[in-house]
């Protein structure tokens, strides 16, 4: 994805858009493109709360923020604990009334192999059914709203990425990258069928791409592998035309949870602010993958 400095961030999609009283979560939303999604989304009036995992690290990001984000509420959750998404949930509910926009941003790549809740492996329980069991729980704040957004941020898609059906965890083998596409493969299916499910209740779903962007999503790699795919030189700078800013990763989400396009259109695959792929796409696949997350979560409460 190109660095493009015409690009639009964040703020030009929201430019001469009033969020005042709106609510908006957006997990992750104290680094990398969920910083400027929680900023541009804050400037324009939303009352946003950041969930996060190290809610004393959140806040101090975001207070060190010189962009609006001072307002800004942090509660602890940890996606990969089942028990810590049900806590937030119901102190959640007991103040919130509603939620208006829900961005699934959060998320973790190409980590080691790691067990996580209940023997999962963690990047399918982190980005997707940390997701899954968070939105399920939000259920009541969402279909009181009126109109809500459910936004799950994905990454670019290859034709050959899929589910692993018969091993979800990985325990025939851990491959990091292969676990990383199953995971943003979840986001797609799983925001698929939220809208199919979702749409009676006026709450419409969709997936995006945010680009290539430098971030702390990039943790778990070494220099040796970012040199070896051609994103940096041997000193770590990003190589020229390659990444995108934070600004312009987040533009999509924030177009995604705000268009008007998306109350007719809901379900789509999202990039650049624009549909990539058909909501019809993958159809069995995404009720087969919704009935996979609820036997793992025990949560089906949607339909």
């Amino acid at each position: 994805m190109s660095s493009d400095t015409t690009l639009r961030t964040a703020d030009d999609v929201l430019a001469g858009i009033d969020l005042s009283g709106k609510t908006a979560v957006v997990t992750g939303g104290s680094s990398g493109i969920g910083l400027a999604t929680t900023r541009a989304l804050a400037r324009a009036g939303a009352r946003v709360i950041v969930p996060a995992r190290r809610p004393d690290a959140a806040r101090a990001a975001l207070e060190s923020d010189p962009g609006g984000t001072a307002g800004v509420e942090v509660q602890a959750l940890d996606l990969a604990d089942l028990d810590s998404i049900w806590t937030f949930a119901e102190a959640f509910l007991r103040r919130h009334p509603a939620v208006h926009l829900l961005i699934a941003n959060a998320g973790v790549m190409a980590c080691p192999e790691t067990r996580v809740g209940r023997g999962w492996e963690a990047q399918f329980a982190t980005n997707h059914l940390g997701h899954y069991a968070l939105t399920h729980l939000l259920w009541p704040a969402l279909t009181a709203a009126g109109g809500a957004r459910v936004v799950a941020v994905a990454s670019g898609r290859n034709p050959d990425w899929s589910i692993r059906w018969d091993d979800v965890h990985f325990a025939e083998g851990y491959d990091k990258w292969a676990a990383y596409a199953q995971s943003k493969t979840a986001n797609i299916l799983f925001a698929r069928r939220l809208d199919r499910l979702g749409r009676s209740h006026g709450v419409r779903a969709c997936s995006v791409n945010p680009g290539w962007i430098r971030t702390p999503l990039q943790r778990h790699l070494t220099l040796a592998e970012m040199v070896s795919a051609g994103w940096v030189d041997a000193d770590g700078e990003s190589l020229p035309g390659l990444f995108r800013t934070p600004g312009q990763g987040a533009a999509t989400q924030v177009w995604a949870a705000t268009a008007r396009e998306l109350d007719a259109d809901g379900g789509g695959y999202y990039a650049d602010c624009r549909l990539v792929e058909s909501p019809a796409t993958d159809d069995a696949d995404a009720a087969r993958l919704w009935a996979l997350s609820a036997r793992l979560t025990g949560l089906d409460r949607i339909g």
